[in-house]
């Protein structure tokens, strides 16, 4: 197993395979690869940079390198399950571009880290915003507020295409809703992105409607809406 991924992107958008050309360039640590089909470290983030369409080796590598029973999510349509594989879900993604997204520091918010990982799980389990592992955080910037020494909002940043970073787990406590927090937070974050010549940019799910519209009010833009597809690996 080579921790050299394979490009498979020439002459396509960052964006358009953001898993692998994060994976090949600022992620670069943290990836594994067999063939044609890379992830993250499985402690970092759940991921898989895969081709389209998927070949026959394809999927037996991407067995190799999650193993048995193991959920894997693959973007976009035309996948063909081989025999073996379970299909767990399918549901509908949308990828926004932070271009005109007007952003601002925010002095009251913390850098989480290493030590912030047991509340920076806590918060994800009550909120579901979208995978988090023990390592996320070591993907970028991870901005929090904290009042009377809890944390009750966070956002921060995971793939790293070239010239892009994606604003991820954004989430704020039920009882602290209504106060503009995440959208301090996603601005803040934006605003570290700006600073490195670079454009935010994030991804929800086509079902999460308020949130979309959130985005959509400060400045993101639909760029492309997709589809994803949970699967088992056989046993």
């Amino acid at each position: 197993m080579s921790s050299q991924v394979v490009d498979q992107t020439q002459g396509v958008h960052p964006l358009d395979n953001p898993v692998v050309e994060s994976l090949l360039g600022e992620h670069r640590r943290f990836a594994r690869t067999l063939g044609r089909v890379s992830r993250f470290d499985p402690e970092v983030a759940p991921f898989l940079g895969h081709p389209s369409p998927m070949k026959e080796q394809d999927w037996k590598d991407v067995r190799t390198l999650f193993g048995p029973r193991a959920v894997v999510s693959l973007r976009g349509t035309g996948h063909t399950l081989p025999d073996g594989w379970e299909l767990i879900d399918k549901f509908g993604i949308v990828q926004l571009d932070g271009s005109g997204l007007e952003t601002s520091p925010l002095p009251e918010a913390v850098r989480l880290g290493a030590a912030d990982v047991p509340e920076m799980e806590d918060l994800i389990a009550r909120t579901q915003p979208g995978p988090f592992l023990p390592r996320t955080y070591e993907l970028g910037t991870y901005l929090g507020i904290r009042e009377n020494g809890a944390l009750v909002a966070m956002a921060g940043e995971r793939m790293h295409p070239p010239g892009w970073t994606e604003i991820s787990a954004v989430c704020t406590d039920p009882a602290y809703r209504g106060r503009g927090l995440a959208t301090q937070l996603v601005r803040a974050v934006g605003h570290g992105i700006r600073e490195r010549g670079e454009t935010p940019f994030l991804h929800a799910s086509a079902a999460n409607v308020g949130a979309i519209r959130l985005y959509l009010s400060i400045g993101f833009v639909l760029r492309e809406e997709s589809l994803m597809t949970l699967a088992r690996t056989p046993a």
